[in-house]
């Protein structure tokens, strides 16, 4: 894969898939933990936070916005150290862990996991998933937040084919 987001790794650790992405951000660590730890952040690359308490502990629901009524997903917030890690633990996705580190005075280096229990085929579901909204997180970030209308599954199937690999 020639993007600009890395490809992302995975690894199985008893039954749980651990997904890893390692993204170099040419903006501060202020504006990367914006926009992975506010809703209005949030729904520029990835969903609405329909709620989100910044704190250990709060309450979270996330809605993707290119899902239907199976899209929303609760929890809690599971680490918050803020701008440095947020880490959100929900239905479905499991624990979303993002850990920003400064690079130079005007870059961060955003490492993220994703741990969740699953099969083989949810594993490809969401590296391709993630990735895709890696893009959008660089183009969020540049100020072009994702137009959800504009979504569709084309661009996600072809990161699955890739993470897929050969047949």
């Amino acid at each position: 894969m020639t993007d600009v987001i890395p490809h992302g790794t995975s690894e199985n650790h008893d039954g749980a898939w651990l997904l890893r992405y390692e993204l170099h951000l040419p903006h501060p660590r202020t504006r990367v933990w914006a926009a992975v730890a506010t809703p209005e952040g949030l729904r520029g690359w990835l969903c609405a936070a329909d709620v989100l308490e910044p704190r250990l502990g709060g309450a979270v629901t996330l809605r993707w916005l290119n899902a239907g009524p199976e899209g929303v997903h609760c929890g809690h917030v599971t680490a918050w150290f803020p701008e440095r890690v947020a880490e959100y633990t929900v239905d479905l996705h499991g624990r979303i862990r993002f850990h920003l580190e400064p690079d130079g005075p005007s870059a961060t280096v955003l490492r993220f996991t994703n741990e969740f229990p699953g099969d083989d085929a949810l594993r490809l579901d969401c590296l391709a998933g993630w990735h895709q909204h890696f893009d959008f997180l660089v183009d969020a970030l540049a100020d072009r937040p994702k137009d959800w209308s504009t979504w569709s599954a084309g661009r996600w199937q072809e990161l699955r084919a890739a993470y897929a690999g050969p047949s």
